[in-house]
This record gives structure tokens, C-alpha cells and sequence, in this order.
């Protein structure tokens, strides 16, 4: 699957369109706070590139506001990375530097060589004590589409288009439209645990799923820094503990798996 296909399958209107191509030097500008983004955002993006801004003008979705954020446009974009070393590091570094230099809500599908996308999202909100900036609100949530099964993939697919996001909403604006990606790409991610996507019937539900999911991969680190301790220790005593540790972090492991 392409970034051309997962935009196909979105479904956009004609008049969300924009296809323009962003210049790195105002990448650069909003988005690169130390002299290595800098480099980082010169010497790894490929082209980054505004496919869609969803508006009340462009798709016929209200805007939302409240006291902690405002949704006027939700933006679609598409990255280009060049493969260098350090792979993992540095794309994680370039997909934040972008979601944070552009200051709406926007879904980035990004791409390196002929590999399968990554789609990410990040909630934003006003930065307090400094009006009018915009700052993330939570972490990156990411999905990357080649480590999903093909099935996973296309019921993930299916639920961003924004038909079926619309659909599941009862009153929608920009805001909702944003979650209810953001709760198909939870879903995905639920699946890796569970082996079926399955939409969160409320929002309670999408956000008790998002906390079960941290905590899963919270616990996954260290259950494999832990068996990676085990692994070279020489005295019994010590090995017999970190196994009691194991055997401790795997339940909780598996109790949030339960609410996924």
C-alpha cells in the first residue's frame, strides 16, 4: 500500500484538495529547534507535501473551540524520508518535528523507498502562559502499515475514510472527525494484541484503550530489559528474583491486554 492509496481510500472531497509541496525552509523555520533538527530536517526529508485541508468551507464540517484547543482545519500531509543509518531514530525525530511545526491538526502518512506507510496523529492544544501557540497534547500515536496483517490493514483503511468516521459520529466537527481517526488508529494498534479490529463503541472506550496501550508498551520494555538482565546473570539468588519480577510484569501485561 501506497501514501497515494491510503489517500484514495480517505475519500475526501475534491475541494479539500490541495497538493501544494512544502519548502524544507519553512520546515526549517517552524520546526527545527536545535542546529541537528536542523540538519536532520535538511538531509532526511525527501518532500513533504500538503495533500488536503479540511475545513467547514471544504467539507462541510464545523469548526470546534473550547477552552483548551481550537480545530478550524484538520490537514493531510505526505512525507518523504531518504533511508540513511539510524533509521528508526532519526524518522521518529522527523515525524515529530513536522506534526509539531505545523500548527493544525494533521494526519501525516509517511514513506521511505517502497515500503508501506506510517500514519500518525497527535492532539494539540493552546500552550499555556503563551498565547496563541500551539503545543502537543499527549504523545505521537503511530501505526505503521506494514506490521499490520492484511486484514488489520484494510478494516484500518476502511474506518479512517471519512464517510465511516462520520458515520460513527453522532454530532460531528473537525475535532470529532480527528478523533475518530485517531480511534481507528487505536484500534489497529489494539489488534497487534488482540488478532481483530474493533472500534470503540465511546469515547470512554477509545481512551481507556489508548491508556492500556501505553501501559502495554511500557511494560513490554521492561519485561525485555528485564529478561535481557536474567539472561547474563551468574548468581542464582539474583536470577531466581529477576524471574519473580518477570513472572509479576507479565501479569500485568496480560491484564492490559484484557482491556484492549
Amino acid at each position: 500500500m501506497t501514501p497515494d492509496q491510503v489517500i484514495e481510500a480517505l475519500a475526501l472531497p475534491r475541494e479539500a484538495m490541495v497538493g501544494q509541496r512544502v519548502p524544507k525552509t519553512l520546515l526549517v523555520e517552524n520546526g527545527a529547534p536545535t542546529a541537528a533538527d536542523k540538519r536532520l530536517i535538511e538531509g532526511g526529508v525527501e518532500e513533504l507535501r500538503w495533500v488536503a485541508a479540511l475545513k467547514p468551507t471544504t467539507v462541510g464540517i464545523a469548526a470546534f473551540r473550547d477552552s483548551t484547543r481550537e480545530v478550524v482545519e484538520v490537514a493531510v500531509l505526505t512525507l518523504s524520508i531518504r533511508t540513511k543509518g539510524g533509521r528508526e531514530t532519526k524518522l521518529a525525530r522527523l515525524v515529530e518535528l513536522v506534526h509539531r511545526a505545523i500548527p493544525y491538526h494533521l494526519m501525516l502518512i509517511t514513506s521511505e523507498s517502497a515500503s508501506p506507510p506510517t500514519i500518525s496523529l497527535a492532539d494539540k492544544r493552546w500552550a499555556q502562559n503563551e498565547g496563541g501557540k500551539v503545543v502537543l497534547d499527549g504523545d505521537l500515536l503511530e501505526s505503521d502499515l506494514a506490521s499490520l496483517t492484511p486484514q488489520v490493514r484494510t478494516e484500518l483503511v476502511a474506518a479512517l475514510q471519512l464517510k465511516a468516521v462520520l458515520a460513527r459520529q453522532p454530532r460531528a466537527t473537525l475535532y470529532t472527525v480527528y478523533r475518530g481517526w485517531i480511534d481507528a488508529v487505536l484500534a489497529a494498534e489494539a489488534a497487534r494484541h488482540t488478532g481483530s479490529f474493533t472500534a470503540a463503541e465511546s469515547p470512554q472506550r477509545a481512551a481507556e484503550r489508548q491508556e492500556a496501550l501505553q501501559t502495554c508498551a511500557t511494560l513490554e520494555a521492561s519485561i525485555a530489559s528485564l529478561r535481557s538482565a536474567a539472561a547474563k546473570e551468574k548468581q542464582m539468588a539474583r536470577q531466581v528474583e529477576l524471574n519473580l519480577e518477570l513472572k509479576r510484569l507479565k501479569a500485568q501485561h496480560e491484564e492490559a491486554r484484557q482491556k484492549l
